[in-house]
């Protein structure tokens, strides 16, 4: 008989939800908002996402405790409350955005390495995707060997990659200059940025891109030990790279003006820190970039198996994506995940595809996932189910749950159309495995609403394809 494999206890889940947040994104953070917004419209979009995320991680808290037998998150939430359709859209969206995601922490990886070797470029020549492919199976047969030890390295590079940002934090207080803040504060000297709301808007994607993987401990709640620490280790992560990421940028705009963050290189932290303490800085946060990265690579890593084995256990997905091997890891799922995000670097050889492109995709891909997420907790308060008679408590789900709501529909509108349909071309095709599902169980395809709902999908996917060949879509 093979042994039970070891259970997550709550710093391994923290990490994971930790680890998942902060990888390249938090170390490019300076320049991506700046070339968005002026410090006044950074501020008021850092509070909407506050309220936004925190409403997310406080759904995804409480339909941890509310709904135990869910084990998959935000793929089993969107099933149970909204249909097979839809929660295997869930799981394919999330999906997809975790891979892409990991082209992306490649691509800026050896981006970044090309700061010491030239040979490297922007992350997508051939000795890039060479290094990135060397590196891919090498974390790939690391997950192979199990779960737990996985999760363990990654509890040490997430442990490793926040020194770095914690000193960028310390010297950049001491270098912030309240009066280079309040300049041209609402960006009124730099028409491009437009007007205040525009601003908002435009940076959305960043700050969304930043939180992803807050979720992290939901994926992984059938592995805990305990059911509690999942709510846990969702908000205690999601609290702790807040502060990260607001004092990086802030501190950021004190060192440096508007214009002089939007022109910075990234990763732009090493910029900034350079200007603070000279070359040094700037290798710093290099090499804590490069541990950030490969530490988020491997929870995307475990984060893009995992998902697909849940669907496949819950029979959304076919079955051959729930095989695991002797020591309890999906293999199956995890060759798919890495098969393609090997296929998608050799295409960035070609059409040199750039990490603010793929972080674009990838977060557009996830905002369906988080929205039925929230609109599940939604439907629980409105029917009272696993309320009891708890009425206060129903009242207060509802109110965060419809805050979460409104905040997942403002990202869509943020996003804007390209992203819509450019989604939908990503999201048409994963009916090949859906049908597959389906036929294991001998059940029809489609309910009726379920087929309008895929052909607006299809629709939408037809459009982006002309779109690409016409030119007037691009990614």
């Amino acid at each position: 008989m093979s042994q039970a494999p070891a259970k997550l206890r709550l710093p391994a889940l923290v990490a994971l939800v930790v680890g998942s947040m902060v990888g390249g994104g938090i170390f490019s953070l300076p320049q991506n908002m700046a070339a968005s917004a002026g410090a006044g419209a950074i501020l008021i979009g850092w509070a909407i996402t506050a309220v936004g995320m925190l409403s997310l991680a406080f759904v995804f808290q409480n339909l941890a405790t509310r709904k135990p037998e869910l084990d998959a998150g935000v793929y089993a939430y969107a099933k149970a409350g909204f249909g097979d359709y839809m929660g295997f859209s869930s799981a394919w969206g999330y999906w997809i955005s975790a891979w892409i995601g990991n082209v992306s922490y490649f691509v800026l990886l050896f981006s970044t390495l090309g700061y010491f070797f030239p040979l490297f470029g922007e992350g997508n020549t051939p000795a890039a995707i060479a290094g990135a492919s060397a590196l891919l199976w090498a974390v790939h047969f690391l997950v192979l060997r199990g779960i737990q030890e996985a999760a363990f390295i990654n509890l040490l590079t997430t442990i490793a990659k926040i020194v770095p940002l914690l000193l960028f934090i310390a010297l950049g207080a001491v270098a912030f200059k309240l009066e280079l803040f309040t300049t041209d504060f609402w960006g009124a000297g730099n028409p491009q940025l437009g007007s205040v709301l525009d601003q908002v808007r435009n940076m959305m994607l960043v700050t969304v891109w930043v939180f992803i993987g807050i979720e992290g401990a939901s994926v992984y709640s059938a592995r805990a030990e305990k059911r509690r620490d999942v709510g846990a280790a969702t908000v205690l992560g999601f609290f702790g790279v807040l502060l990260l990421l607001v004092l990086v940028n802030v501190l950021s705009m004190g060192i440096l003006s508007q214009a002089e963050l939007a022109g910075l290189q990234n990763p732009s932290m090493a910029g900034v820190l350079e200007r603070v303490v000279g070359h040094w800085g700037a290798v710093l946060i290099s090499v804590g970039l490069v541990v950030s990265l490969s530490g988020a690579l491997l929870a995307w890593t475990l984060l893009c198996a995992e998902i697909l084995f849940a669907g496949a256990r819950d029979q959304s997905m076919p079955a051959f994506l729930k095989q695991e091997n002797a020591r309890q890891v999906p293999a199956n799922a995890l060759w798919l995940s890495n098969g393609l995000i090997q296929l998608f670097l050799i295409i960035t050889l070609f059409n040199q595809a750039t990490y603010l492109s793929l972080l674009y995709l990838a977060t557009s891909m996830i905002l369906l996932p988080y929205f039925w997420s929230a609109a599940y907790a939604v439907l629980l308060a409105v029917r009272g189910e696993t309320y009891a008679g708890a009425r206060s408590e129903r009242r207060k789900d509802l109110l965060i749950g419809l805050l979460a709501l409104i905040y997942a529909v403002w990202l869509v509108y943020a996003g804007g159309l390209q992203y819509l349909l450019l989604s939908a071309l990503l999201y048409a095709p994963g009916v090949i495995l859906f049908a597959q599902a389906k036929r294991e169980l001998r059940q029809p395809l489609f309910s009726a609403l379920e087929r309008l709902i895929f052909a607006a999908v299809a629709l939408g996917a037809l459009i982006a394809a002309y779109g690409l060949y016409d030119g007037f879509l691009h990614l």
